[in-house]
C-alpha cells in the first residue's frame, strides 16, 4: 500500500476528503521522522515502537581486493511491532485476492549463445 492509497482509505473510511487526511498522514510521519531525528523513541500502544539504534564503528572488507575498510557508527531507525499488531498479522490469512498481488521471483533463464 502507498501512501496515496492509504489516504483515500482513510477517507473513505472516515468521510473526511482526501486533503484533509492527506494533511494528517503527512504530519503523522513528519512528527515520526522529527521525533526520531532528534534521538527519542515513539511508542504508540499497540501498534509498536519506533526508536534510533546505533550501530557500532567496525572495519569491513572490501569484496573486489579483500582490504579492510573502517566503516563509521551510524544510526539507524528500527520498527519493533507491538503485541496487538503482531497477532493480528498472525492470525491473518492469505486471501486468493491477496495471493494474486504477490509477484514472485521469476526463474532464472539460462544465457542464451
Amino acid at each position: 500500500m502507498t501512501k496515496r492509497e492509504l489516504v483515500i482509505e482513510v477517507a473513505e473510511r472516515l468521510g473526511y476528503t482526501q486533503n484533509e487526511v492527506a494533511s494528517v498522514v503527512q504530519a503523522t510521519l513528519d512528527s515520526i521522522a522529527d521525533t526520531l531525528a532528534e534521538g527519542n523513541r515513539l511508542e504508540i500502544r499497540n501498534f509498536g515502537v519506533f526508536e534510533i539504534k546505533v550501530r557500532d564503528a567496525r572495519v569491513g572488507r572490501n569484496p573486489r581486493t579483500g582490504d579492510a575498510v573502517p566503516i563509521s557508527e551510524k544510526r539507524v531507525a528500527v520498527f519493533k511491532p507491538g503485541k496487538a499488531l503482531k497477532e493480528l498479522v498472525e492470525s491473518a490469512t492469505l486471501t486468493p485476492e491477496k495471493a494474486s498481488k504477490i509477484v514472485p521471483f521469476p526463474a532464472p533463464q539460462a544465457p542464451k549463445f
